[in-house]
């Protein structure tokens, strides 16, 4: 049995940091905000037992990878440039590739933009939608004009960066705990953008250690956006407007490969579509071959519900090599 290791390649012009393990078919964990290689920590292991070599980068922004400093390197162009230099890097002519948050929200996008380097698509809690007919940030604002809205207060260059960076603990706690199975995170509707931080509005959290995440775990975040700081995360909403624009005629393009999808019964994500937050994605993505709702779990399923994410995925990869 492997072990997992850690490197830094050279990969679009930044250094990306990558956890390794297992050899075999490749599997590219992508995650999201405010997230890290970490967060697939117990899908690593499982995969690589299975006999899959498991590669989990820090996007680029977060942990021991680049963060450059410029909203405009986390478009479209440079995160896709980045898992096509991983797979040229790495020798690979394709790979499986999994996502969440908004490492999904790259995935989705991936068949379209690095059409023959993906296999398949295992994808967590953010549904495939139809393309904004504005831009996101018209969106965000008029969200910001009916309540507090996190997508619009990270917009503006500095004011979340010195909240959160001033307080990473205090904000990853209220983070994760709210958008869990806990179900609090839209508690923040009942409060109006004028006036208001993120910490303002985010409900308290009970004390580690939570039934899916222990104070260890837990530390390692805070050590590393405690270096880090979350402008490199945030500038992945502030590139929004860059990557709508550039999916102009690539967004709704039909995804063919095999794709499974789970989410969390609890995330708040899958409130915030509407009634049926699944109808648009089978229409717009004809691989679809299995939706999976997982009881007892929120936004973070795969940290909440590991054995039940792992399973799925597990009977999916296998079925690509019936």
């Amino acid at each position: 049995m492997s072990q997992l290791t850690h490197r830094i390649i050279a990969v679009n012009g930044i250094d990306l940091h990558i956890a390794e393990q297992g050899i075999g078919q490749p599997v590219v964990l992508c995650h999201g905000f405010p997230g890290l290689w970490f967060t697939w920590r117990h899908q690593i292991d499982a995969l690589s037992r299975a006999g899959y070599r498991v590669i989990a980068p820090d996007m680029r922004g977060y942990g021991r990878s680049s963060a450059p400093a410029e909203s405009s390197a986390y478009d479209r162009v440079h995160t896709v440039g980045d898992m096509v230099g991983l797979l040229d890097a790495l020798d690979l002519d394709q790979a499986v590739f999994a996502g969440h948050d908004f490492g999904a929200h790259l995935v989705w996008d991936l068949p379209a933009w690095a059409p023959g380097r993906v296999r398949a698509l295992m994808q967590l809690s953010v549904p495939r939608t139809p393309r904004l007919p504005v831009q996101p940030s018209v969106g965000f604002a008029y969200l910001a004009a009916r309540h507090f809205a996190h997508v619009h207060y990270f917009q503006e260059v500095g004011v979340a960066d010195a909240e959160l960076n001033g307080h990473p603990r205090e904000f990853l706690a209220k983070i994760l705990h709210a958008l869990s199975g806990a179900n609090r995170y839209l508690d923040c509707w009942d409060f109006p953008s004028e006036g208001n931080g993120y910490l303002d509005v985010l409900p308290e959290p009970p004390a580690l250690p939570w039934n899916w995440l222990s104070e260890d775990e837990f530390d390692y975040y805070v050590s590393e956006f405690t270096r880090t700081g979350f402008t490199g995360g945030l500038n992945w909403y502030r590139a929004e407007d860059a990557v709508w624009e550039q999916n102009a005629a690539l967004h709704d393009k039909p995804i063919d490969v095999p794709t499974v999808f789970v989410a969390g019964a609890k995330d708040p994500v899958l409130e915030m579509m509407g009634r049926d937050p699944f109808a648009a994605m089978r229409a717009l993505v004809p691989g679809l071959v299995g939706t999976h709702v997982v009881d007892g779990a929120g936004h973070f399923v795969q940290m909440e519900k590991p054995a039940e994410v792992t399973a799925i995925w597990l009977d999916f990869l296998a079925s690509l090599d019936a």
